[in-house]
């Protein structure tokens, strides 16, 4: 399949497009990757794309346009279908849903503008994931391989060094098994090729909150 037949509108810090590209990198799907400038000036062509939300990542294929992350993660994972990235059974695919929801409700907005409960609160949160990984390698796409769930979470854990920093924490004293998982996604070529270096995002968080007010 050629890049002209699949778009991507993104940013490179965003967790969420982070996990589009590593669906499409999974699947082995070549994508045009553009970069969209979303404080100097959003182009058209996103505009046009996502005229609800306005916002990354959008997907183009065949010049139709998809928004949402975990959507066109779903999308991205019915349209190709081998690896799967989904459970073969209902229950499975329903569970990963269902965690997938969980990390976008929770982890995405865990941390609030009070750090110390923002903190203990995200550590709570992340003892919860952690409990739903068990003694498994992966969330498990089917069996106990790399799939949705995975996707959908390791994109936010690219943050999660800049939150230590932010909450003077390490994930790894809280939730060993967590950041074991965090170490094995990180070794995989999907993953590795789209995760931004660490010190950079913690560059831009402290860019941003400091547009927020929040610093």
């Amino acid at each position: 399949m050629s890049k002209e037949e699949v778009e991507l509108l993104g940013c490179w810090v965003s967790p969420f497009c982070m996990r589009v590209k590593i669906a499409l990198n999974e699947k082995g799907i070549e994508y045009e990757d553009r970069e969209e400038d979303l404080f100097g000036g959003k182009s058209e062509l996103l505009l046009n794309s996502n005229p609800i939300h306005k916002k990354v990542p959008v997907l183009l294929h065949y010049g139709k346009p998809l928004s949402e992350s975990t959507i066109i993660v779903g999308y991205i994972d019915e349209t190709w279908a081998s690896p799967p990235l989904l459970p073969s059974c209902a229950y499975g695919r329903a569970k990963a849903r269902f965690w997938a929801d969980f990390i976008d409700k929770k982890i995405c907005r865990a941390n609030g503008e009070e750090r110390e409960v923002g903190t203990r609160d995200f550590i709570e949160i992340l003892k919860q994931l952690e409990e739903a990984l068990g003694e498994r390698n992966y969330f498990g796409g089917e069996g106990d391989a790399f799939g949705f769930v995975d996707i959908i979470a390791i994109g936010m854990a690219s943050w999660f060094p800049a939150y230590e920093k932010f909450g003077g924490f390490k994930v790894e004293d809280h939730c060993p098994k967590l950041s074991g998982w965090i170490k094995r996604c990180k070794q995989r070529e999907s993953v590795r090729k789209v995760l931004p270096d660490p010190e950079k995002v913690y560059e831009f968080l402290v860019m941003f909150r400091k547009m927020q007010g929040l610093d």
